[in-house]
């Protein structure tokens, strides 16, 4: 059993870590219904270290191919 144990690989700390910290940082942004700013408060860090761990993260997303702009003087367009 501890031979079948060993011959798996073990994430490190540092992987480990940054995987707590992504679900930690998802779950407050979601309770904060996405704002940054409140999730920041939440987590008790500054919105300027809530921004640069996401970025880290890879938690900051671009406009997706298909979203939906709003424009109040047209149609709603699609935002590449």
């Amino acid at each position: 059993m501890d031979q079948a144990y060993s011959s798996r690989p073990r994430p490190t700390l540092k992987v480990m870590l940054a995987a707590y910290e992504r679900r930690l940082i998802e779950e407050a942004l979601s309770d904060a219904g996405g704002s940054q700013r409140r999730a920041a408060r939440a987590l008790g860090v500054l919105p300027t270290t809530l921004h640069e761990k996401m970025k880290r993260l890879g938690l900051l997303h671009r406009p997706s191919a298909g979203r939906v702009a709003a424009d109040s003087s047209e149609s709603p367009t699609l935002v590449a």
